[in-house]
């Protein structure tokens, strides 16, 4: 009997590499889709104009979900406009500027480490320093802090990363043509750098905007029908409102509960496929 042709075995096994592959990845995505789609039959016969647009009444059990969706969008932009500038500011530092020695392989070290602290713990420790020591009281200032300085670590190595991924020939040309480092890093290496930063933010915004824990000592209230007047006033949001409902209001229809969850649902995933067509965008204008 002749032996089978390396080619051929060569194909089969390809073939069962990628039937492997196949398989992994729709164990992965299988239960992602039945929750999503859960979630979808379950809480869209509570999505109307009133539910969006009105405030809570008879203690959540009616009225709309207004004030949670407002302060979710607030916390999120206040947490963009503090860790954004920041985080890709100490990115380009380290990316761009600082010497590779003991200090800054520990100061990547940490910004590891930090990225992987429980929310949790950010959350007592924006309760000691904003609402404590610096006296901001539970405000959305106190809680918009504490979810950009959560957000920090992720923004800060992605960035970096990105920033690192361009080609050193980039740097090499502006050197040649006279340019500073920062005018190379600013016309050159910053654009041609930001699909990969914009993926970093959106990545540490989701998460903040889908955080309960940091919100629950910070900002969050139980029930509040109405809109925030000033960064130091309480809100309500999305995650802690949604949290309360199915745990702590005896009789919530579990319609609202759904509801609220596809609220949070589509709000965390139009923030991604807007992120995903700027950073299209951007990485068709890229040059490498």
């Amino acid at each position: 009997m002749a032996a089978q042709p390396i080619s051929s075995r060569r194909s089969t096994t390809q073939r069962l590499g990628f039937a492997l592959l196949a398989a992994a990845a729709l164990l992965v995505v299988a239960p992602i889709l039945l929750v999503i789609g859960t979630i979808i039959v379950r809480g869209i016969a509570a999505i109307t104009p009133e539910f969006l647009t009105a405030m809570p009444r008879d203690g959540m059990k009616a009225g709309g979900i207004f004030p949670a969706i407002v302060g979710t969008v607030l916390l999120t932009l206040g947490a963009a406009l503090a860790a954004i500038p920041i985080g890709v500011g100490g990115a380009i530092y380290l990316a761009e500027y600082a010497r590779d020695t003991s200090l800054t392989r520990a100061i990547r070290l940490a910004i590891v480490n930090l990225a992987g602290i429980p929310s949790v713990v950010y959350g007592l420790f924006g309760l000691g320093l904003f609402v404590l020591f610096l006296r901001f009281g539970t405000s959305i200032l106190a809680g918009a802090l504490t979810l950009a300085i959560m957000t920090l670590p992720i923004i800060i190595s992605t960035a970096e990363e990105a920033l690192r991924a361009v080609p050193t020939e980039f740097r090499t040309v502006n050197a040649s043509l006279g340019g500073t480092r920062w005018q190379g890093i600013r016309q050159i290496v910053l654009p041609q750098a930001l699909p990969g930063i914009i993926t970093g933010v959106i990545l540490g915004l989701l998460r903040a905007a889908g955080e309960t824990a940091p919100i629950l000592f910070t900002v969050a209230a139980f029930y509040l029908p109405r809109l925030p007047r000033s960064p130091f006033d309480q809100t309500m949001a999305l995650p802690y409102h949604l949290y309360i409902i199915s745990t702590q209001v005896p009789g919530m229809p579990l319609e609202i509960q759904y509801g609220t969850a596809l609220v949070l649902l589509a709000l965390v995933l139009s923030l991604n496929v807007t992120a995903t067509v700027i950073r299209s965008r951007f990485r068709r204008r890229r040059q490498w």
